[in-house]
């Protein structure tokens, strides 16, 4: 059974209903971006600005790169974005991103939790890959 999208939080004496909308992932470069989230991994656009792409229509909440126009998200790019995309095709992915010339920071591994892999994209945001 699925959890549902939306919490009901008591707080400071009322409710609150509160939902996940988005997680944002900052980037120095919007066109390479897409060409990693959209071509490569494959992810679903959503949607697109000047500034920013969001992933997976009509989920209750989407992934989204933008560009990082500030320092306070300057400082964000090029890391470990503690992301975990579930991939049915996980192998079939992996040989796909390397002929793409990705970089992987862990290559595809069998663990207790199904087979990973950490990949990078064109800023140095990683992105962890499972099959389960």
């Amino acid at each position: 059974m699925r959890a549902s999208a939306v919490t009901e939080v008591v707080s400071k004496g009322f409710t609150l209903s509160v939902s996940l909308k988005n997680i944002v992932i900052f980037v120095t470069d919007l066109p390479k971006a897409k060409k990693f989230y959209a071509d490569l991994l494959g992810l679903p656009v959503a949607g697109q600005s000047e500034m920013l792409i969001e992933f997976f229509p009509g989920a209750a909440a989407t992934v989204g790169v933008s560009l990082a126009l500030n320092e306070d998200a300057r400082r964000l790019v090029g890391r470990h974005t503690g992301i975990t995309l579930k991939v049915e095709k996980i192998v079939e992915l992996c040989e796909s991103l390397r002929n793409g010339g990705v970089t992987f920071i862990e290559p595809l591994e069998s663990s207790p939790w199904g087979r990973m892999a950490v990949v990078q994209d064109f800023d140095g945001n990683m992105i962890a890959l499972v099959d389960r």
